[in-house]
């Protein structure tokens, strides 16, 4: 400990904390006679009360200072060794001492509270200006078990209170690299935009078809990049903001809208084979935007995973409660440990060499459908192969909810006729 008021008042409030203290300087002047017991901060200059048991109207109250050299405790502090004096004014060690006729002690008792690092904290003490039997063995033992549990208790705190520190510094790292993250990933879109339009000027105007091809593959390479930022975006706009935010819109059909994305997959991978099965013969309520990125992550992470030139199937359905989409691939299994694993950020699960992509798309598709309220699960062995399935809850749509309306008179009508027939 320093000498500042700073350190005083941590030192004051720490020993504030341990609800026990009382306790046992009550129990200390009960068992020793003594009427003033304190657990008090010792430093090179300055001694602190930090909690106070006072029978005889000592003076001394908690958050009280005093100059080091003018108690006894200042010894102890050099020593390390406790002090104990049963009768100062026929001790010849303490007859003449000054810190004895200051306070006009005549029995005392004090016990240095030492960390288990070594780090010196301060003494429980007791004091009388009567004469009191304390120097036996018992009454010694049960002061320096009492210092010993104080220290304990404060090295409990230290350590939390270090933990807490490390807490709140890896969370603030964390948010600033995240922040770091939306706003790099924020300015790339720019450039990007310009670099995958002047691909598409090449493509259009080179007649030479091996740089028409190279300029194609750019392009294909820039909407890569493209979405490798949106995951990005998307990753670190969730954890800012505590999770994706959807727009809920009715939305008539979804079948175009996930038909485009199946198309938007195949333009990027020609070399894939999927197979649609897409009728969903009701209005949904979703963000349409999000729920086509949920499809196209499931069709990409098959495509990456799945059986080179395999086929991949997707279908989407409603059932009485939940709209569902499949995405499903043949091709090795996912290990039984990394299930649990496959929907946290940058797991990548591959058990092949391809090891494109951060490991978001998954997790951004978890994230999507639990914005919507749902949940998404995956399946995997050698036999049935591979499927990732969402499970979105569809709710009363508007539609649903005004032909519900209108039905009602019609349904009063037939109870006060019934009503009236009887």
């Amino acid at each position: 400990m320093n000498d500042s008021p700073e350190d005083a008042a941590k030192a004051i409030e720490a020993i504030g904390r341990i609800e026990v203290v009382p306790t046992l300087l009550a129990v200390l002047c009960e068992i020793t006679g003594m009427r003033f017991s304190v657990v008090a901060c010792v430093t090179e200059t300055t001694w602190t009360a930090c909690a106070v048991q006072d029978e005889i109207g000592f003076g001394v109250r908690r958050g009280d200072q005093l100059a080091a050299n003018t108690t006894l405790c200042f010894e102890s502090r050099a020593s390390r060794v406790p002090i104990v004096i049963e009768h100062a004014s026929t001790d010849p060690l303490y007859l003449a001492h000054p810190a004895v006729k200051l306070h006009a002690i005549e029995s005392q008792i004090s016990v240095p509270i030492i960390l288990s690092n070594g780090r010196y904290f301060g003494n429980l003490c007791a004091i009388d200006p009567s004469p009191a039997k304390v120097k036996e063995p018992r009454i010694l033992s049960m002061f320096t078990r009492f210092a010993s549990l104080i220290a304990s208790q404060l090295e409990t705190q230290l350590r939390q209170e270090q933990e807490h520190s490390a807490l709140l510094d890896e969370r603030e790292a964390g948010e600033l690299r995240e922040q770091f993250i939306a706003i790099l990933g924020h300015d790339l879109r720019n450039p990007l935009q310009a670099v995958y339009a002047g691909c598409e000027l090449l493509e259009q105007k080179i007649a030479d078809p091996r740089l028409s091809a190279i300029a194609a593959r750019m392009k294909t390479n820039v909407r890569r990049m493209s979405g490798l930022i949106d995951d990005v975006l998307d990753f670190a706009r969730g954890r800012l903001g505590g999770g994706l935010e959807v727009e809920l819109t009715e939305v008539e059909s979804i079948n175009s809208g996930l038909m485009t994305v199946v198309q938007e997959v195949l333009d990027a991978r020609p070399d894939c084979k999927i197979i649609s099965n897409i009728d969903v013969g009701r209005p949904v309520r979703c963000d349409l935007g999000r729920l086509q990125q949920v499809a196209s992550n499931l069709l990409t992470n098959a495509a990456m995973h799945g059986l080179p030139h395999g086929s991949i199937k997707i279908t989407a359905c409603a059932d009485d409660d939940d709209l569902v989409l499949a995405v499903w691939n043949a091709g090795e299994p996912i290990p039984p440990e990394s299930i649990d694993k496959i929907f946290q950020p940058f797991w990548r699960h591959s058990v092949s060499a391809n090891r494109n992509g951060l490991g978001l798309g998954l997790h951004i598709c978890s994230q999507i459908v639990r914005a919507h309220k749902g949940n998404i699960s995956v399946t995997s062995s050698e036999e049935d192969g591979t499927q990732f399935t969402a499970r979105l809850p569809l709710g009363v749509s508007q539609q649903a909810k005004a032909s519900m309306a209108s039905a009602s008179p019609n349904e009063d009508q037939r109870q006060r006729q019934s009503f009236l027939s009887v």
